[in-house]
């Protein structure tokens, strides 16, 4: 089983399977039933759920309960501690990028997993440090 984290570039595609021209939706709903057949461990910063969330309501109010009661219901582990939140800021100083995307990548970093992003412009600037993975490279079969 492999522990993965998968932050709000992917999570958009299970939101919305439908909506617009997304690259790599297939993929991204693939690793989705892996999760639910337990073949990957998720873990995620705490946000994950209200940035689901502010996405959902912002795409689709008429939707977004529904969804987010459905994601609500998965459970996935979150971890949270000063390690995780120092390495964050570390990353987003060093990285000039936003604090909650570098959270995914510090829960990552921090549990020996490794984050799934379908965002190639923080994937590009943050590939260096590990334990990250763009989706269209990520083997679903695992």
């Amino acid at each position: 089983m492999t522990s993965i984290v998968v932050d709000a570039s992917v999570i958009v595609k299970w939101l919305f399977p439908h909506g617009g021209n997304e690259a790599n939706t297939d993929k991204a709903l693939r690793l989705f039933t892996e999760i639910e057949a337990e073949r990957h461990a998720v873990r995620q910063p705490p946000h994950w759920l209200a940035e689901a969330a502010a996405v959902a309501v912002r795409i689709d109010p008429s939707t977004a309960r529904e969804k987010i009661a459905a994601f609500f219901d998965l459970q996935f582990a979150t971890l949270a501690s000063v390690e995780v939140y120092s390495a964050a800021c570390a990353l987003s100083s060093e990285l000039g990028h936003h604090l909650f995307d570098t959270l995914y990548h510090a829960v990552a970093l921090a549990d020996d997993c490794v984050l799934v992003t379908a965002d190639e412009r923080y994937y590009q600037k943050a590939k260096r440090f590990g334990a990250i993975v763009l989706l269209a490279d990520f083997d679903t079969s695992q």
